[in-house]
This record gives structure tokens, C-alpha cells and sequence, in this order.
């Protein structure tokens, strides 16, 4: 009868260990790279003044991204993420390349930016923010009652 009380608690004691080892593989972090930006050694073919788009397209690899209004630069962003457990990832590093071209198409700057120059910013987003929160409809409807001026609305109409 020992010897079952025994093995029962010896059983008990490799499962307790079994589900104390899976939690913390389960924490363990996970890191994702994401981009590509070109290393110094690749960018040694790119000169300010010389090379041009197709040169630059040959010697690093066109972007996945470019200048939003006009064709002005390219940008290679390459990105580290952390993963841990049930928590949201986390940005660990961040590279952006910026290559800018003046209205020839040659190159005029080459800069590089890290995690620390800069925050983030959405380029596209799907979320209208407001600020009414903590505010009740009629606390809205009456809160603008002070910032009505009449004479302003008097003087437009004599003009």
C-alpha cells in the first residue's frame, strides 16, 4: 500500500514538473523579422549625384514602398517583433532606408533611421477616433450654447 502511495505522489510530483515546464516554454519570447532594408556593404554601389532609380533598383532591390504624394523617394523598412506568451507583440527594432531622388531621378540623399528617431505612424487606418467620451448627448447638445457669438451672425447678414 506504501509503495502505491508512493508512486501516486512520484506521479504527482513529474506532472506538476510536466506543466511548470510547458508554461515557461509557453513564455518563452519569439522574435519575427519583417523587411528588408540593404546593409551598408550593399548601399557602397548607391552615390549621391550619380546613380540613378534603375541603378539602384539593380544594386539593392526595389522598395515595398514609396513617396505617398510623389515618386521623391523609397523607403526600406525592415522590422524585429517580439512574441511572448498571451501578450501583444512588441517592436523591439526598427530600420527605415531612405533614398530620395531629386526631380532627375538621382539620387540626392541616402539616411537611415532607426527605433529611437521616431514613433509610429499608421499609414492607413480604418478607426475613427473621437473625443467625446465621458460625454452624454445632452452635455454635447448644450455645450456649445457659450460659443455662440450673435453679432458675428448679425454682421455677416447686413454684408
Amino acid at each position: 500500500m506504501a509503495a502505491a502511495g508512493h508512486r501516486v505522489a512520484k506521479g504527482m510530483r513529474l506532472a506538476v514538473l510536466a506543466v511548470a515546464a510547458l508554461a515557461l516554454v509557453a513564455c518563452t519570447a519569439q522574435f519575427r523579422n519583417h523587411g528588408y532594408a540593404p546593409t551598408d556593404a550593399e548601399l557602397e554601389a548607391v552615390q549621391v549625384g550619380v546613380s540613378t532609380r534603375e541603378t539602384v533598383s539593380e544594386a539593392v532591390g526595389r522598395p515595398a514602398a514609396g513617396g505617398l504624394l510623389t515618386d521623391g523617394a523609397w523607403y526600406y523598412v525592415e522590422s524585429r517583433w517580439r512574441h511572448s506568451g498571451g501578450r501583444a507583440p512588441e517592436e523591439v527594432e526598427r530600420e527605415v532606408l531612405a533614398i530620395s531622388f531629386d526631380a532627375s531621378g538621382r539620387v540626392s540623399n541616402v539616411e537611415r533611421f532607426g527605433l529611437e528617431d521616431g514613433r509610429v505612424v499608421p499609414l492607413s487606418r480604418r478607426v475613427t477616433e473621437t473625443n467625446i467620451q465621458g460625454s452624454g448627448l445632452i452635455r454635447q447638445l448644450l455645450g456649445n450654447l457659450g460659443n455662440f457669438d450673435p453679432g458675428a451672425f448679425i454682421r455677416q447678414t447686413q454684408n
